[in-house]
């Protein structure tokens, strides 16, 4: 075959295309274990770190099989619920909703054209007095997630941790580099008796006359991100919103 002619370029350049989709595609299919098993350790992190077991620096250095051991130790009892505040299913060995399935939901609870069935909503209860539940919303430049820990049985706000895909670095992506802003999370009350649960105020939440935190449902918005400070607000009180008849009767 002339290796000159257009008739070879084309089919020099076919092959060559399917055999590097051909690898791609077995490659990806190989690693898909080890990705999964590693979003799963990960999810694991975030949620014990939600749940005050430690820092995320600190629960990394555990390794994924030692997350695993550690959240089975743990945990007391993981349920599903729905958004009537009632227990549909309880969670069997170690199953966790990472971003994928957190997405998912998400929809649920909003409904419209992307919903797929009715919410499942997890709720993690641990053997320290935490109640940890997800958050997941739009944040500047696309999804933040996050886990909130109530001491069990209550509206008060124990422990935070959040994450996000691609938010700006030093600015958005503080919710998740910044122990300060998580750290303010803690000792809040959520308003479950209201729209608005949550709030991540711009400018400033109140302070009471010692110039300390109310501790009421606000805190401060992260400066020179608004639109991240916004949509985690928004995550926020979406989610607590669709928690808030089983936090009531937890309450109650």
């Amino acid at each position: 075959m002339n290796t000159n002619s257009n008739i070879y370029t084309v089919i020099y350049t076919t092959v060559i295309v399917v055999v590097v989709a051909a690898l791609l595609a077995f490659v990806s299919q190989s690693l898909k274990g080890k990705q999964d098993a590693n979003e799963k350790a990960e999810t694991i992190s975030q949620m014990l770190t939600a749940a005050q077991y430690g820092t995320k620096a600190e629960l990394d250095k555990l390794g994924n099989t030692a997350k695993l051991e550690k959240y089975a130790q743990e945990i007391e009892k993981a349920l599903v619920i729905d958004m009537q505040g009632n227990v549909v299913r309880e969670l069997e060995g170690i199953e966790v909703y990472g971003p994928k399935e957190l997405k998912r939901q998400n929809y649920n609870i909003k409904g419209g054209t992307n919903q797929t069935g009715e919410a499942e909503l997890p709720v993690f209860i641990f053997r320290n007095g935490n109640t940890v539940v997800p958050v997941y919303g739009a944040g500047l430049w696309g999804p933040i997630w996050g886990y909130l820990a109530f001491e069990t049985g209550t509206a008060t706000i124990s422990g935070a941790y959040f994450d996000h895909e691609s938010e700006t670095a030093g600015l958005g992506s503080r919710i998740k580099d910044d122990p300060a802003f998580q750290q303010q999370f803690i000792g809040e009350q959520a308003d479950f008796s209201s729209a608005n649960v949550f709030e991540i105020v711009k400018g400033g939440a109140p302070v009471g006359e010692d110039g300390k935190s109310l501790k009421d449902n606000k805190i401060d918005a992260i400066s020179g991100a608004t639109m991240t400070s916004q949509g985690l607000d928004a995550a926020i009180d979406t989610w607590l919103g669709a928690y808030a008849k089983y936090f009531t009767k937890s309450e109650e």
